[in-house]
């Protein structure tokens, strides 16, 4: 599957903490969140999948789940090169809430993240080697530090020929991608688990099919 994401996150709290508890997902509860973020799509119920395996749904798809101060939307379709560019009523349906959006892409090396606090954008940053630093906005985060310190330099074997070239990121975005999803998530898709990481795997998420919505195409 490679890793690729497109996730949104609201939460009332430690999103990790939140998750660890979380059984199956209220469909009703789940239905109002993609009626909500879809406000102009016609919505019908879809193959659900897991947290792990539904982060990047197909076209036209999206995955979500709804608990007691959590909600998750998944869809390729968040997938924005400016994270602070989120729709606004995606934006404003975190009031009072944190909101954090995930995304990255392994075929392009790109990755997005970005936080909020009650509305209020706190972090956003958006890179990949072919265009550089998107947007960076914000203070980096704790878990930011070593890549910017050139403590987590890119490991990237070049291609024959290319060997005098450099990678034009003092780190890969996809090493720094997956310890954003952890730090802010709780989980990853390709680093090497811990045991305090959340079991993806064992968390449901419900399926639906909708056409273009409200959230913009992903540019990627």
């Amino acid at each position: 599957m490679g890793a690729k994401t497109g996730l949104l996150m609201y939460a009332d709290g430690d999103i990790p903490g939140l998750l660890r508890h979380a059984e199956a997902p209220d469909p009703d509860r789940t239905s109002a969140l993609v009626r909500r973020s879809y406000p102009d799509a016609a919505i019908e119920r879809w193959q659900g999948s897991t947290l792990y395996n539904g982060v990047y749904p197909p076209p036209g798809r999206a995955y979500a789940g709804s608990w007691p101060g959590l909600d998750v939307l998944a869809d390729r379709r968040l997938m924005i090169d400016s994270p602070s560019q989120l729709p606004e009523h995606l934006v404003a349906a975190g009031a009072g809430r944190r909101l954090v959006l995930h995304a990255m892409h392994s075929v392009v090396d790109w990755l997005a993240f970005a936080v909020w606090e009650d509305g209020h954008l706190l972090r956003s940053l958006s890179l990949s080697p072919d265009r550089g630093v998107i947007e960076n906005i914000g203070t980096p985060l704790p878990f930011e530090q070593p890549y910017w310190a050139g403590d987590r330099p890119a490991d990237v074997i070049p291609w024959p020929g290319e060997e005098q070239d450099t990678y034009p990121l003092p780190f890969h975005p996809l090493a720094l991608g997956e310890d954003a999803l952890r730090c802010l998530c709780g989980f990853v898709q390709e680093g090497h688990p811990e045991p305090e990481d959340v079991d993806a795997e064992a968390i449901s998420l419900l399926g639906f099919r909708t056409d273009d919505g409200a959230i913009p195409p992903r540019s990627l």
